[in-house]
């Protein structure tokens, strides 16, 4: 509401009391209106609307909206038992059901399969933090959310529930994106450095914030500000590329975008991720396995994979997330995952950096995970001797603030007792945790406005813009002899891996290369099983290995190229290694997550071409391979250089 903003503003500030009471009016009156209908601890105190949480009669100061944030932060941390600060420092994957229901009911797919019931975990826990994966439609995802934040009124001190998710606004749905069919659909993050305009990455930041606050997702786990330094890295999908300049004004954009300029109840509170940057892995192998060997810096470029969290710094990211890699050959830096390293988090992110936001690890640090038959082990680099609760005090002793997709309550309080972990120090990482949801409003107003939902994820209006940045991501690298724009309506068309009713809207489509005038045809970067993945169904949905053509998929390609002159629009997961592609296609497009209508309107000319390559496109494999994991523009003679692009 704009009247909070005023109030914590003004509170913040030390205004003086006249303002203070005149705003207060204010709020207690909007308050009563918007939460009445929803909340069953709606209370008159002297006049005065608040909400009850701790069912005791009076307005308590964290119950009063224009008490400042830090005192009414320490109000409810003193009424806090250890067991309900323990579990507030856990984010835990939640159930959500199909028809809004909040009770524990049969999983029926994977998702649901490995996520708990939400109530359960309240109610066991203490948990305050959930996740979501997969969701049902948003006028029922909403309806859920709003039973959940009136069960959590039922607990002792009804501390509201923070919601997150990974990105849902991806139409590749890559890795660690959320399927994107009900909201709007953009480009991959790697699409909009494609566009590289930080308007366009604010516009999608605010159309996103707006969809996730009408279901009420408060948290994005995002953005993902690694840089891209490795090639065959699976995860440069999510990243703004391998330019440090450049991801740092996505990431600054992207954050306001979400956040505004200060946080409010009008915010999404951004989680950045991977500190200190997870991008120079070795030989692209991804920490989320045992068979990772490391993060390495053989080009001494440690510092350069900085400078888009020191851009997230600066814009106010709610939060920081590390990664799993263990940094190799760093001094003074012990060589364990980055959540268990005291110097990265402690000395260098909250000394140096000065730091003082919520600081959350990536998820199952401590535990293993059976899922099926395949034991996904818990991603505790270096300690993977110790113990459970010998892992969560390494964890707090580094400096972290919140365990994800952990649910260890019992574990700190043990530690506590056992005078292994201070009370002071839960107090610390929880006043954190407690601020964040002061500020975001859900002390106030957790609740959202179930008839709206449906009106406002993926609306029309944000679906174009979406379409609009998809079209604009497209990055045309070449167009021999003027090929594209192609005329519509006049040709004959082949099209592989195209919607054949889609691209019919634009030519007649044969199914006979030889009868065609010209072939479209959509490729994806190659991947390859390997070894060390093998029986592990987890590591196969990541895409590791060679980024050339190889064999019959390679030959195919090349028989259509020399069959009819041939359009090639290949997706960018990662860099493709395809100079005999290239050197035979008339015209080569790199899209980052752009559909088939998207393409078509570029082809033909509805939609000139805008984008530019926020990552090198190697010539050999050879070439990858001689690369520096930590460095930039380091590829021998690239078959495209970063930033080619070419228009109409």
């Amino acid at each position: 509401m704009r009247v909070n903003k005023i109030v914590q503003y003004a509170a913040g500030a030390g205004a003086v009391l006249a303002v203070l009471a005149f705003a207060k009016s204010k709020v207690e009156n909007n308050l009563a209106a918007e939460v009445n209908a929803k909340s069953g601890l709606v209370r008159t105190d002297r006049g005065v609307s608040y909400r009850d949480l701790n069912k005791n009669g009076k307005m308590d100061v964290y119950e009063d909206a224009t008490q400042p944030i830090e005192k009414r932060v320490q109000d409810v941390l003193k009424q806090m038992t250890l067991e309900e600060k323990a579990g507030m420092m856990f984010y835990s994957a939640v159930r959500t059901n199909k028809d809004g229901t909040i009770e524990e009911q049969p999983a029926k797919d994977f998702l649901s399969s490995i996520s708990p019931v939400g109530v359960n975990e309240i109610t066991k826990h203490h948990i305050t933090h959930f996740n979501l994966f997969g969701v049902p439609a948003p006028d029922t995802l909403a309806i859920w959310y709003n039973r959940m934040q009136q069960y959590e009124e039922k607990t002792r001190l009804g501390i509201p529930l923070s919601i997150a998710s990974d990105p849902r606004n991806q139409g590749s749905a890559g890795i660690f994106a959320m399927s994107a069919k009900t909201f709007s659909i953009w480009p991959d993050p790697l699409g909009l450095a494609a566009i590289g305009d930080e308007k366009v990455t604010e516009q999608f930041a605010d159309i996103s914030r707006q969809e996730y606050l009408a279901v009420g997702i408060r948290q994005g786990l995002h953005p993902q500000v690694d840089l891209a330094t490795e090639p065959r890295w699976p995860r440069i999908a999510g990243t703004f590329g391998e330019d440090a300049a450049l991801s740092s004004r996505m990431t600054t954009a992207y954050i306001k975008g979400y956040q505004g300029e200060k946080l409010s109840a009008n915010s999404v509170a951004m989680m950045t991720k991977h500190f200190p940057g997870g991008g120079p892995q070795k030989e692209g192998l991804d920490p989320h396995f045992a068979f990772q060997k490391g993060q390495v810096y053989p080009g001494n470029n440690f510092k350069y994979h900085l400078i888009p969290f020191e851009a997230a710094f600066k814009a106010g990211t709610a939060a920081i997330m590390p990664y799993y890699g263990v940094p190799m050959g760093q001094q003074n830096v012990e060589e364990v995952g980055f959540s268990y390293n005291k110097a990265i988090i402690t000395e260098l992110l909250r000394k140096k950096y000065h730091y003082d936001g919520v600081v959350c690890t990536d998820w199952g640090l401590v535990s293993d995970t059976q899922l099926g038959t395949v034991n996904f082990a818990a991603r505790a680099w270096g300690v993977e001797k110790l113990n459970a609760a010998e892992r969560v005090q390494r964890i707090i002793d580094a400096g972290v603030d919140q365990l994800g997709g952990e649910t260890l309550q019992d574990v700190i309080v043990k530690l506590v007792k056992d005078g292994k972990v201070s009370e002071r120090r839960i107090d610390e990482s929880v006043v954190r945790l407690l601020r964040l949801k002061f500020e975001l409003g859900l002390f106030d107003n957790p609740f959202v406005d179930e008839q709206k939902a449906g009106d406002i994820v993926g609306n029309a209006e944000f679906m174009k813009a979406g379409q609009d940045a998809q079209r604009r991501s497209l990055t045309l690298l070449k167009n021999e002899n003027h090929t594209l724009p192609l005329a519509p309506g006049k040709l004959k068309i082949y099209v592989k891996n195209i919607d054949p009713k889609v691209a019919a809207l634009y030519g007649t489509v044969v199914t006979d290369p030889k009868q065609a005038d010209i072939a479209i045809i959509r490729l994806q970067t190659p991947a390859y099983p390997i070894a060390e993945a093998k029986g592990n169904f987890i590591a196969a949905m990541f895409h590791f290995g060679d980024l050339d053509f190889k064999g019959k998929a390679l030959q195919d390609v090349l028989d259509l190229e020399k069959t009819v002159p041939t359009v090639v629009d290949i997706y960018l997961d990662r860099p493709a290694v395809i100079p005999e592609i290239s050197r035979n296609a008339k015209a080569l497009i790199a899209n980052f997550g752009s559909g088939d209508a998207a393409l078509l309107d570029v082809v033909f000319g509805k939609y000139k071409p805008g984008g530019h390559l926020p990552i090198e496109m190697p010539s050999s494999m050879e070439a990858v391979r001689a690369q520096k994991e930590d460095m930039p523009h380091d590829s021998k003679d690239p078959l495209y250089k970063f930033g080619a692009g070419l228009s109409y």
